[in-house]
């Protein structure tokens, strides 16, 4: 099945209003213009192939007013541990592996040497494996060290050198963690070396020699995604991939260059892929494992697995294996977002919907999720633009807010401080800015945005007392 494998349906008359579909492009436009995106692709597809709404927004090159199209090559980011996560499930179901093994069965590098239980695979496939976040270990920085060029042996993304390098170091420096987390299991937060030690496993007992070629052989070219990959070089010389925009203290850069900040090991985020593709992958989980051409990429009981809600994730949020769990209304939602510098995507889907949704964008940091749940309200017939939650009022105390004020740092760089304002509320700032924030309950506050709200939740035992606090999906430990 080739390119031209979907059908264009017409919006249907009775989900897709055209009063709910200008408010929709009046939202997306909204966002593009509030977080200076370049250009958004988004498209509504059902269970059948038939796309019921896509549309372009922007351009794929600002500079030369370049057209977005659905052959249009943009990078997936953290999109991408879903085709780990299916991976896995793969190699599970033809008994090469079990997710209830421990990693240091598959990964030397890897002794489990600080941890109370082993650390298994399901650990990693759902971010719970008790580590902090830590420094991104990025793939030119290894390659550089390492004398490797990709004049000298072709793209990175397929080099086994690199990729054991890679396993090595983020292998050891997991090991090395004694300020844990909790035990393997316990609590989730969110951990890209986690995602990319499960790559090294299907690298090293996959039946090809990298975990690229293990996804164009078992996933991308069996549901016939012509466009899709790892390669670092093969999209920066295509003449119809997004140039990658960021946005730093207001001033935008541009580049075509796939390797920036990207993680040594591929199965965090180094997909990259066209809307045209993406419907047809989205199309498969819609049918629990069967492709658009009939193929099964693997089983209902994989696929199942892969969407059961495993660790509490955020309010109203669960994670499964490499996807995300959440309501919309009265629908259930499976999705997962992802951002490197030049991207921000969503994929979602719901199963009472029969539809999915795939938001494309070359910009950093730009609201994908938020455009990805206001297409699945218009194609359900509501109002796109969601009403604002309403929270009730809830007071911290003094002596709280003094227990829980301080600094928390998290690995990857950002940072927040807590702390009492004149007037003895909570106040915050967030790498150095301030930050509305607002306590909904006795451990939760809200930081209210302009499309989404954020939250920061204080983590507390009796053993150590109040230790840290999950904010996003990211776990930061207090660090005074």
């Amino acid at each position: 099945m080739g390119a031209d494998s979907f059908k264009k349906g017409e919006c249907l008359v009775d989900r897709i209003t055209e009063e709910n579909r200008k408010k929709f492009e009046k939202l997306v436009e909204m966002v593009m213009s509030e977080q200076r995106a370049v250009g958004i692709a988004v498209a509504i597809v059902d269970k059948s192939g038939k796309v019921q709404y896509e549309k372009y927004f922007g351009y794929r090159d600002e500079e030369k007013k370049l057209p977005i199209d659905e052959h249009t090559i943009f990078g997936l980011a953290s999109v991408t541990k879903s085709f780990t996560s299916l991976a896995i499930m793969k190699m599970a179901e033809d008994g090469i592996i079990s997710l209830d093994d421990p990693i240091s069965k598959y990964v030397p590098f890897f002794t489990n040497k600080n941890q109370n239980a082993p650390v298994k695979i399901w650990h990693l496939l759902c971010h719970s494996g008790g580590f902090y976040p830590l420094p991104r270990i990025v793939v030119d920085k290894v390659a550089e060290e390492m004398g490797l060029t990709e004049a000298k042996v072709g793209d990175l993304a397929y080099n086994e050198a690199l990729a054991t390098e890679g396993a090595k170091r983020v292998a050891g420096r997991l090991d090395e963690q004694t300020d844990l987390i909790g035990l393997p299991g316990e609590i989730m937060s969110y951990c890209n070396d986690g995602f990319g030690i499960l790559s090294d496993i299907i690298k090293n007992y996959g039946d090809q020699p990298s975990f690229a070629e293990y996804l164009l052989k078992h996933i991308i070219r069996p549901l016939d995604m012509e466009r899709s990959f790892c390669d670092f070089l093969k999209p920066s010389l295509d003449n119809n991939a997004a140039t990658l925009y960021t946005n730093e203290e207001g001033i935008r850069r541009a580049t075509r260059d796939y390797h920036d900040d990207a993680f040594v090991l591929n199965g965090g985020g180094a997909m990259k892929s066209t809307m045209s593709d993406m419907l047809k992958y989205i199309c498969m989980y819609l049918n629990e494992g069967r492709g658009l051409n009939s193929k099964r990429i693997a089983s209902e009981y994989s696929i199942r697995e892969m969407c059961k809600p495993r660790q509490y994730y955020r309010p109203g949020g669960w994670y499964g294996y490499g996807l995300c769990l959440k309501s919309i209304d009265e629908i259930n939602v499976i999705e997962h977002g992802g951002s490197l510098p030049g991207v921000s995507s969503n994929m979602s889907w719901s199963y009472e919907a029969e539809a999915g949704v795939m938001v494309l964008c070359n910009t950093m940091d730009v609201s994908s999720g938020v455009i990805a749940d206001a297409a699945m309200r218009m194609y359900q017939g509501k109002d796109p633009v969601a009403p604002s939650m309403e929270y009730p009022e809830f007071s911290w105390s003094k002596e709280f807010i003094n227990a829980v004020s301080g600094d928390y740092v998290m690995g990857e760089g950002e940072r927040f401080t807590l702390s009492m304002s004149e007037e003895g509320k909570l106040a915050m700032t967030f790498n150095g800015k301030k930050k509305e924030i607002r306590p909904v309950n006795p451990y939760l506050a809200i930081t209210p945005g302009k499309f989404s709200n954020g939250f920061v939740q204080i983590l507390y035992d009796e053993k150590r007392g109040i230790w840290g606090a999950r904010c996003g999906s990211r776990i930061y430990p207090k660090v005074s």
